[in-house]
């Protein structure tokens, strides 16, 4: 299993919407390494979900329900959607400025590269932002 991150703004698509859809399709990504990064997801990896802009947070965690398909919202070949279903809110949102103070995170895409929309996870990252996620 793979890990990853996915940004949303809340105002557009909340982690609360989210929730009460069940599922939803990740479309609309026009960045080639984001693209990529959606063609490598498999069924059953997981995701931080991010709320971007206002809150700019990690929230919870969504699961990788469909793998990678033609983004049904442009006829262009290129780009591609994923289908997630939320898996489990954090206990605790994990703040982008707790994750960049974060030593153990430093080298993490979310600091190194902000405006990328789907990120790769590593694994000790993972574990590090779920410890952070339980509480101070």
């Amino acid at each position: 299993m793979a890990y990853w991150l996915i940004k949303s703004e809340p105002f557009k698509y909340s982690w609360d919407q989210f929730n009460k859809d069940k599922r939803t399709f990740w479309d609309g990504v026009r960045n080639y390494g984001a693209r990529n990064n959606l063609r490598s997801m498999k069924k059953g990896d997981l995701a931080f979900w991010y709320h971007s802009n206002e809150g700019m947070e990690i929230v919870g965690i969504a699961k990788v329900v469909k793998e990678a398909y033609q983004d049904p919202t442009t006829e262009e070949t290129a780009w591609l959607a994923v289908d997630f279903a939320p898996h489990k809110k954090l206990k605790n949102p994990v703040t982008l400025a707790d994750i960049k103070a974060n030593t153990n995170l430093k080298a993490m895409a979310l600091v190194r590269l902000g405006r990328l929309s789907v990120q790769p996870v590593t694994d000790a990252e993972w574990d590090e932002v779920m410890k952070m996620s339980q509480g101070k």
